[in-house]
């Protein structure tokens, strides 16, 4: 976060944090968002109190949840589930996400569940063609955006912006049988109650021959609405500091109008003045 925020020591404080194996920040930052988006919570504990056999990931989440209502408490079962034997290495926390929704009942998982429609249009006989598919998360790419400001905003315009192919871009259209100028457009199709954005910070560099971080600032809008005035309200961000070897993630989150930020075992108030910045 840029220095717009401030942040203070306040013993009031109701969270609890999360012990670290050892480099499982990634995890502990998405299971704090889990557990404080609430209808997430109450789907967790209607599945096991109705399924109270269930093997699954569910169980070990009640568990957690409860636990993390009165005190600092581990992760164990939950790494032990998710087959994490390398507590000591980073791992990418969007990826830990994914996987733990794609372990949880759907009832649950749903919530952030979401249906994207990629559309093409041929521009010559306007035959459209559309292709279905589910989302955890839209992923907004940083790329040509070093050593300056990146807006979410304009991010999730040009995702939803059409694009158009021509020349030696054409694409093959099987109405006409041939290469044809053409237009394709992403449409989401069912808004998921939650929607996460995966801000991609990393990519490849053949002048190093590895991934670099792409250190710009992010303008992070409290407010964000996309395509079809569907209106969605910032109340969790998990930051990461380092580069892709190493680092260290936190998650700020939003509860009855203050952000909290978790820091592992360490939780803090926060106060905020601006719009978020990471």
């Amino acid at each position: 976060m840029e220095s717009a925020r401030q942040m203070f020591q306040n013993n009031a404080v109701q969270y609890h944090g999360l012990l670290n194996q050892g480099a499982t920040c990634y995890l502990n930052s998405v299971l704090q968002v889990m557990f404080m988006t609430k209808d997430f919570t109450e789907a967790v504990e209607r599945y096991t109190s109705e399924n109270p056999d269930t093997e699954g990931i569910d169980r070990h989440l009640k568990t957690l949840f409860d636990d993390l209502k009165g005190y600092t408490t581990y992760t164990y079962n939950i790494t032990k589930k998710l087959c994490i034997d390398r507590v000591y290495e980073q791992q990418d926390a969007a990826e830990y996400f994914e996987k733990i929704l794609n372990l949880t009942s759907s009832e649950a998982s749903q919530i952030f569940h979401g249906l994207l429609t990629h559309r093409t249009k041929c521009s010559t006989c306007l035959t459209e063609t559309d292709t279905d598919g589910a989302f955890w998360h839209l992923p907004l790419a940083l790329v040509n955006s070093y050593s300056e400001h990146y807006s979410v905003v304009d991010g999730i315009e040009e995702y939803f912006r059409t694009t158009e192919f021509s020349g030696e871009n054409q694409m093959y259209c099987e109405h006409c049988d041939d290469k044809s100028d053409a237009t394709t457009q992403s449409v989401i199709k069912h808004h998921p109650e939650v929607l996460m954005l995966l801000l991609k910070r990393f990519e490849f560099s053949y002048c190093y021959m590895t991934y670099v971080k792409i250190n710009c600032i992010v303008d992070v809008p409290c407010i964000l609405q996309i395509p079809e005035n569907q209106t969605y309200e910032l109340y969790a961000v998990v930051d990461h500091v380092g580069d892709h070897r190493s680092g260290h993630y936190t998650a700020t989150i939003k509860d009855d109008e203050r952000w909290y930020n978790f820091n592992d075992s360490r939780v803090s108030l926060v106060r905020l003045i601006t719009n978020f910045s990471v």
